[in-house]
């Protein structure tokens, strides 16, 4: 019983507000509370490399929160480049670690996210760290040729993640849960390069949940001058693990490891892991 009147408590105060907020004054507050938000920041200090984040909402509050916890073998990878070198992020999302890379490595870094929910927190992100000279944004999906195909994306909220192009898969080859999705173009690194005239990488990370392996079928020809890539992999896809060690294999790396970090334990991400490949010498 004390559910249900709590429930009906909820559905009356969500239908008080939503007349309220169609109102003169309700749309004044919403616009208010929006701009808010979007300049509502974090400061994280880590490796004495100070970033600020913006904040709008639970998820990325949590990524703030969480910087140094929640993928430290992805920040121990970035913390073994070499300064001043080319760092492709494929997969972006909103920026942490394109804005670490270019601030405490000084890396040219071209952030590669399509996503319309992470790309402006991603570009206020590089704004109020002053690394808009040092971070290119190229709002096109990679895959493995030029195709027009739609991205589908399984949140609408800024941060999220779960989004792929031209398939309707997600990180552990289940099938997508859908949520919004639209038409854009997509291209393959190898035309990247080639058409959008941007630097060949030195050091590439891609994290775009499920199309990992068509990304590197289409970078043939760039993955030649690659030092070291990190690619997340889920074990439990076995055609996207495969592919992924057949084109890396046939691109002269090796696997060095693969981590995650404790917080994936027990979870429904626990066979999800962050690879790093290496080049033989």
């Amino acid at each position: 019983m004390f559910k249900l009147i709590k429930s009906q408590i909820k559905i009356i105060i969500f239908k008080a507000l939503s007349l309220f907020f169609k109102t003169r004054v309700g749309n004044y507050i919403i616009e208010k509370m929006l701009h808010l938000s979007l300049n509502n920041f974090k400061e994280i200090n880590y490796n004495d490399c100070k970033l600020k984040f913006i904040v709008p909402n639970r998820i990325n509050r949590f990524r703030v929160d969480t910087f140094a916890t929640k993928e430290p073998e992805t920040l121990e990878w970035i913390n073994s480049f070499k300064k001043n070198s080319i760092f492709w992020d494929i997969g972006a999302n909103v920026g942490l670690f394109s804005c670490y890379a270019s601030k405490n490595l000084n890396c040219k870094v071209i952030a590669f996210e399509p996503s319309i929910f992470n790309l402006e927190l991603l570009g206020r992100n590089i704004f109020i760290n002053q690394l808009v000279d040092k971070i290119t944004v190229i709002p096109i999906p990679l895959t493995d040729n030029l195709s027009e195909n739609k991205l589908n994306i399984s949140t609408t909220e800024w941060g999220g993640s779960g989004s792929t192009f031209g398939q309707n898969y997600t990180y552990d080859g289940s099938i997508l849960n859908t949520k919004f999705d639209y038409k854009t173009i997509g291209i393959s690194m190898d035309q990247a390069v080639n058409l959008l005239k941007i630097p060949q990488p030195d050091y590439i990370k891609i994290d775009v949940d499920g199309i990992e392996h068509l990304i590197l079928k289409g970078g043939e020809k760039t993955l030649q001058s690659v030092k070291s890539i990190l690619v997340e992999i889920d074990d439990k896809f076995k055609k996207q693990k495969e592919n992924t060690e057949k084109y890396l294999n046939n691109a002269g790396f090796r696997l060095k490891e693969k981590k995650h970090s404790k917080l994936f334990d027990n979870t429904q991400y626990e066979s999800c892991f962050n690879q790093v490949w290496e080049k033989e010498e």
